[in-house]
């Protein structure tokens, strides 16, 4: 029997600003510790894309009491029926975005091994060259790391109390990176005093080792979980302004 899927929320306009020509879909992972999801992070970040004409929808992906790999096997199905035209038509690259521990459920997906999708295409009756990774990926103060400064919430809520240090060692993505993973665009705040900005630091530094494209940004100050940083001081206000503009580099385009 095919896997049951959480549900997707895309947006309202995602297929009208599609037929105006808007090209790319962007799949948003709020934060929260992998015990809840938070509404700024997720439909409010949709909202504001779709503003901008960008087609974008957010996952309702488990959470606790859930352990791994539920929530990346609900990503990558996410990724593989979006791709196939179940949500509608899409097209150009899928993007995800993901913020704190929305950010390793992102980076996850985006280093998800071959063993990793093939259970995933198992599991639900695909053809395993459906489940993929995604094309573009941003980390918006990622939980990067699951041994390294970590967020002990994050991971207590993923694993569990008694998981190996193995297995987190191999859900960290400094450790997960190799030549296939997509461009990157993070970014983080320098003194966010709940996820040490260091995560983001391994997270770039493993992408640029594998060979990869990325765009890192340090921010001075502003708390954890800014979401969008509307309303927040220069410079980290700019962020969802460089955010468009690296999304059209890469073939996320929005109407007009």
């Amino acid at each position: 029997m095919a896997t049951e899927r959480v549900p997707l929320h895309r947006h309202p306009r995602a297929a009208e600003l599609h037929e105006a020509g808007a090209t790319g879909f962007v799949l948003v992972l709020a934060g929260g510790g992998y015990a809840h999801r938070s509404d700024h992070e997720g439909p409010g970040v949709v909202d504001f894309l779709a503003r901008h004409g960008i087609p974008a929808g957010s996952l309702d992906y488990p959470v606790a009491p859930a352990r791994h790999p539920d929530a990346l096997e609900q990503v990558l199905l996410a990724l593989a029926d979006l791709r196939a035209g179940v949500h509608g038509v899409v097209t150009g690259p899928l993007a995800v975005v993901g913020f704190s521990a929305g950010g390793h459920l992102a980076g996850t997906a985006a280093t998800a091994t071959d063993a990793e999708r093939a259970l995933v295409a198992a599991r639900a009756g695909l053809d395993p060259a459906s489940v993929r990774r995604p094309d573009l990926l941003t980390l918006a103060y990622p939980v990067a790391s699951l041994v390294h400064r970590t967020h002990i919430g994050s991971r207590l809520n993923l694993l569990g109390e008694d998981a190996p240090e193995e297995l987190a060692a191999g859900l960290s993505l400094e450790r997960r990176a190799d030549a296939g993973v997509p461009p990157l665009l993070c970014w983080h705040t320098a003194d966010d005093e709940a996820v040490p900005v260091q995560n983001s630091l391994l997270a770039a530094a493993a992408w640029r080792d594998a060979g990869a494209e990325v765009e890192l940004h340090v921010y001075p100050t502003g708390r954890h979980g800014l979401g969008l940083a509307a309303g927040e001081p220069e410079p980290v206000a700019s962020w969802s302004a460089t955010w468009l503009a690296w999304l059209a580099r890469h073939g996320v385009h929005p109407v007009g």
